[in-house]
């Protein structure tokens, strides 16, 4: 897969609410992450439908995922989300690199 399928598969899995809330509730956690069992509860969401998810989550390699005893614990991926931020605003300001001075406004064009 190159860069810009990553990406694309990065953004795709962010853009569905559960997913989406998933993902912020992981990188919230932190790198210790959230046991299945309690991401579900905390999100409100049935863990079969959660299993989905967090599998797409972990194919776009945002989030990983490793077993303790018998539970599955999900954490960020520190480094993709990095990386898939630095690809989108790589070229930001012609690349003259933005400063909050030279940043467009949240809701408004640049003219």
């Amino acid at each position: 897969m190159d860069k810009a399928d990553q990406i694309i598969a990065a953004l795709g899995a962010l853009a569905q609410p559960h997913r989406l809330a998933a993902y912020r509730a992981l990188v919230e956690a932190g790198p210790d992450g959230l046991a299945a069992g309690d991401l579900a509860t905390r999100l409100g969401v049935p863990a079969s439908s959660l299993s989905f998810h967090l599998g797409l989550l972990e194919r776009s390699t945002l989030i990983v995922r490793r077993r303790a005893g018998r539970s599955l614990i999900y954490s960020a991926d520190f480094g993709a989300m990095t990386a898939l931020i630095g690809y989108l605003t790589e070229n930001c300001c012609g690349g003259a690199g933005c400063t909050p001075d030279t940043a467009p406004a949240s809701g408004r064009h640049a003219a």
